[in-house]
């Protein structure tokens, strides 16, 4: 059997399992829809299938692999010279909030998609709120083959894009609040690029094989149940991420990578950084070609 014929065995494989991922997916937005009518929107099938998904995972679940996600897309104080494959330290230092999460994206010619992970901001003393839980789901079109298990690191720059998850309920990225991909690295670009910076600055990547052109857009929704099962049926998202509700224990782990990160010396760093926005044809470390509207972020070479 030639190497092309396992190849396409593979595919065919992930394929077949991804499709039947994608199906659950696309039954949970139908059962919605039809719940609010033919005309049910995306946002409210995206929310329901989320919760359906997501329904066992809970809090002190999600801000382990938030932990060990930011691990991999923030620099290691034991090894400074990891910067220049990381979210700058200047921008973690400036941001108002994070958001951390994976999404599942699974199908064949058609797709469904479902992730989980949570939101922090940062309070006016400078220290981190308790985590809030939130979930992305839905159902999209196109030429698709495969699946596709992202994580996702968002840097909140502004008030108003923490305010857009404070609020509850949906946030579209691209809608409601505007993103756009995240330099990398060390030094004085950096620094400019950090003069008007978009809303939210957004970071991934992928584990798996996932081809084509998808139309569905990424909405994440407050995750209720996880949220008022940790901390009670009268907190809202608000409480949580302005600081009325204690950082719990179980989120130390995050805080302190967080915290280790924007304590790194770079004074023996070189200057180099990657900053799709303006200097698109720039290169740094293990950095991927991208446009301005597109997640990048090579974080198998930071591990």
């Amino acid at each position: 059997m030639s190497k092309w014929s396992n190849v396409l065995d593979k595919v065919k494989a992930q394929a077949a399992a991804a499709g039947a991922h994608a199906q659950q997916l696309m039954n949970d937005g139908a059962q919605t829809a039809r719940g609010h009518g033919e005309g049910g929107s995306i946002m409210q099938r995206a929310q329901a299938g989320g919760n359906n998904f997501m329904q066992g995972f809970t809090l002190p679940g999600e801000c382990d692999k938030a932990a060990k996600i930011l691990q991999s897309f923030l620099a290691d104080p034991s090894n400074p010279d990891s910067a220049l494959n990381s979210v700058p330290k200047e921008v973690l230092l400036r941001c108002k909030g994070l958001a951390v999460f994976t999404i599942l994206k699974a199908g064949f010619v058609f797709s469904g998609k479902a992730g989980s992970g949570i939101v922090v901001a940062r309070l006016p003393d400078g220290s981190w709120s308790a985590p809030s839980c939130i979930a992305t789901a839905g159902v999209g079109w196109g030429l698709q083959v495969g699946a596709d298990l992202t994580e996702v690191v968002m840097v909140l720059n502004s008030d108003e894009a923490v305010k857009a998850f404070s609020r509850g309920g949906n946030v579209t990225i691209g809608g409601s609040v505007s993103a756009a991909a995240g330099p990398i690295g060390t030094g004085g670009q950096i620094n400019a690029s950090l003069v008007n910076p978009a809303p939210i600055f957004s970071y991934s990547r992928s584990k798996g094989l996932f081809a084509g052109l998808s139309l569905d857009g990424t909405i994440l929704v407050e995750r209720y149940d996880a949220n008022h099962k940790f901390y009670g049926s009268n907190v809202s998202t608000t409480d949580i991420l302005t600081g009325r509700v204690p950082a719990p224990e179980i989120a130390s782990p995050m805080y302190d990578v967080i915290e280790a990160a924007e304590g790194l010396d770079e004074s023996g760093v070189p200057s180099e950084a990657y900053i799709p926005s303006t200097n698109p044809s720039a290169t740094a470390a293990s950095a991927p070609a991208a446009t301005t509207d597109k997640p990048v972020f090579d974080a198998s070479a930071h591990t």
